[in-house]
């Protein structure tokens, strides 16, 4: 977006051209002929939809920093064992933790939805770009997480999961039904690992 913004700018600005702002018609009012005036319109317009984007993105990326840095994690060292699918045959899935342990550890998010495709299972349950995940279905935290959270959706195929999400600082309960699309995957998302 960036690189397309600046090749605009560079296009515009080039010898003898109108820059990003300058005036299409001459000293008398009539249209500059030395200029492509439909062609310097159309890149002007593309460039204000580009800037407009790329503002919507930062104050996004912006927004989701924040949650991030306001988030108290404890120190790694200080967590009790964790435990993702109870019943789970995937290594790293299954541990235990007493309830005392996961009063602590329930509201610390582990994986974060960094892509989500159109008409979704996903999309349409409700999940979005940024939601932080505290709890999908039976797993919550541990090890070798991707592969419980692929199993866990793969074993609930058509069966809605109970999911608890972090949007904007303030935690929500989501129900999404993996199932077939017509895109990749029962879900039609991306987690990255926190």
């Amino acid at each position: 977006m960036e690189s397309e913004m600046n090749a605009i700018i560079a296009d515009l600005s080039a010898a003898g051209g109108p820059g990003i702002s300058g005036s299409l018609v001459d000293a008398e009012g009539f249209p500059r002929s030395d200029i492509d005036i439909p062609a310097v319109r159309s890149k002007r317009a593309r460039l204000a939809v580009l800037r407009n984007d790329h503002r919507s993105i930062t104050a996004k990326i912006d927004e989701t920093i924040q949650i991030l840095h306001s988030l108290k994690l404890p120190r790694r060292e200080q967590q009790a064992p964790l435990f993702a699918v109870p019943s789970a045959s995937v290594h790293g899935c299954s541990s235990q933790a007493t309830s005392t342990d996961m009063d602590t550890i329930a509201k610390i998010p582990f994986a974060m939805v960094d892509e989500i495709s159109d008409a979704s299972p996903a999309a349409e349950d409700g999940l979005q770009l940024g939601d932080q995940i505290i709890r999908f279905g039976n797993v919550e935290v541990g090890e070798a997480l991707i592969q419980c959270l692929a199993l866990e959706a793969q074993s609930n195929e058509g069966h809605p999961i109970s999911v608890v999400v972090m949007r904007q600082g303030t935690p929500m309960n989501l129900s999404i039904t993996p199932r077939q699309w017509h895109g990749r995957g029962l879900l039609g998302c991306h987690f990255r690992i926190l």
